[in-house]
């Protein structure tokens, strides 16, 4: 038996058949020689089959037996089944189709976050991010692989002769009467260039802050926070983990015609209409601090920053919340009362922090479940991590099975999980103390951890025990 990983099938092989075929006749490409078709079938062959696919391409076939469940995989793999009703429209290979078109297509459509172009050595692959999840999606051959990277180059406005130093560039894809920008990142690596293409979704309208995830506390205190007219909500959680899309739908919300609302990004995510957005450039000096002296000159109601990075950063914002703006922002810390002492780290002191923090939050972003293949077990305590105390018993579970819906990877979507800690009297008094031992005083006013919240999401069977098991940590 053939191992799936010793078949590598070029894209310039996957050209000459399209996906229907593949998926009709369970086929896969091996090589084109003069008139000689070699295609990969499913075990065992058929004389019939090999008959029928010389009529339909035209030239002698030899058909290679692989197992039914491998031919699935790899099929999988490079051809996307074609789908009915509400899911994203297939992916068609044809030899007058580019590769590159193709695989930025193909990953916006299964909406991936992120594209990873990689070579080794003997082969090239390229991997998509889908729910924070890699998946491998193409294998390249040795030869293809630098005139993609050339093409990317191009595309991005990079310069192709170098191959030293990381690069950084962009490109607005455009196809079928919608666009959206591609952010590119070259890095060289022993065996080549490896390139990362993140698809950054330029469109806000399906964003609904209701149906983020929010638990109806939080989401009540996430709302109430907002009513002010001046002050600083931060969102906190490592990359990755929803932030901005969190900030969008709070801009979505807050985005009225009687309001003047600037925001400074890094990059711009999405564009909404109504709202007057800046694209971070430091090459030029326009950094955070600087766009946000030049807000305070407009005018605004509602300033929104990418992220507050800096200690400079965190001063502007501090004094645009005491100069009667709201102030909406991101930070990097492990929990929602870490951006405190984060804060007060950067140089502000508590007294102001305290006068201008209206909400504090964490989230992050678990995978759900796979409906269609989860697995329900039972469940035993020792699951938990050591010293975790439930706050219900569990009896049953469901384990991630994977199915060729979900990539066989057992996910499919994803959902936030929230701590919302609103600032009120109490808590002020704290900052203003340099307290950050709040846990009980927390408690008392019935704030729901994140750990509390990942865990009800896993009491409803709706994720896995294993997706949770991080947040668990921090009980």
């Amino acid at each position: 038996m053939i191992a799936d990983n010793e078949i590598v099938i070029s894209t310039k092989d996957l050209h000459w058949l399209s996906n229907d075929q593949a998926w009709h006749y369970r086929i896969l490409p091996f090589e084109k020689n003069g008139d000689l078709l070699t295609v990969y079938c499913e075990d065992p062959p058929s004389d019939v089959l090999a008959a029928e696919l010389e009529i339909v391409f035209g030239y002698s076939v030899k058909l290679i037996a692989l197992p039914g469940d491998q031919i699935t995989r790899l099929l999988s793999t490079y051809y996307r089944k074609e789908q009915t009703g509400n899911s994203q429209p297939a992916v068609h290979f044809s030899a007058s189709d580019d590769f590159l078109v193709n695989m930025i297509t193909d990953a916006k459509n299964l909406k991936s976050s992120d594209i990873h172009i990689e070579s080794y050595d003997p082969k090239c692959r390229v991997r998509i991010r889908v729910d924070g999840m890699m998946i491998e999606r193409y294998i390249l051959k040795k030869e293809d692989y630098p005139a993609l990277v050339n093409k990317i180059k191009i595309l991005s406005g990079l310069d192709i002769a170098e191959k030293r130093l990381p690069q950084d560039g962009r490109i607005n894809f455009k196809q079928n009467g919608g666009q959206f920008d591609i952010r590119v990142s070259v890095l060289p690596t022993l065996f080549g260039e490896k390139i990362v293409l993140r698809l950054l979704n330029n469109n806000a309208t399906d964003i609904d802050l209701y149906k983020l995830g929010f638990s109806e506390n939080d989401l009540d205190n996430y709302l109430h926070s907002l009513k002010k007219t001046n002050g600083m909500l931060l969102i906190s959680g490592p990359t990755g983990s929803g932030k901005t899309t969190s900030l969008y739908a709070t801009l979505k919300l807050l985005n009225k015609q009687t309001r003047n609302i600037l925001t400074i990004e890094d990059p711009v995510e999405y564009t909404l209409e109504g709202i007057n957005q800046v694209q971070l450039k430091e090459s030029i000096g326009l950094t955070f601090g600087a766009a946000l002296r030049t807000f305070l000159r407009q005018d605004p109601d509602i300033i929104m920053v990418g992220e507050v990075r800096d200690p400079d950063t965190a001063n502007m914002a501090v004094r645009a919340a005491l100069t009667g703006h709201l102030v909406l922002s991101t930070i990097h810390t492990n929990s929602a009362w870490g951006i405190v002492s984060r804060l007060v780290d950067m140089g502000i002191p508590p007294f102001l922090l305290a006068n201008t923090l209206n909400a504090a939050v964490a989230q992050r972003l678990l995978r759900l479940l796979c409906p269609r293949c989860k697995k329900e077990q039972d469940f035993s305590n020792d699951l938990y991590p050591r010293n975790f105390k439930p706050a219900v018993q569990i009896s049953k579970h469901f384990l991630a099975a994977g199915c060729e819906h979900c990539h066989y990877t057992g996910y499919k979507g994803r959902k936030a999980v929230y701590e919302v800690i609103p600032v009120d009297y109490d808590l002020a008094v704290e900052i203003r103390n340099s307290n950050m031992q709040v846990h009980e005083i927390l408690k008392e006013k019935g704030i729901q951890t994140i750990s509390e919240n990942a865990f009800d999401l896993f009491a409803s069977g709706q994720t896995s025990i294993e997706e949770i098991y991080p947040l668990l940590l921090n009980y």
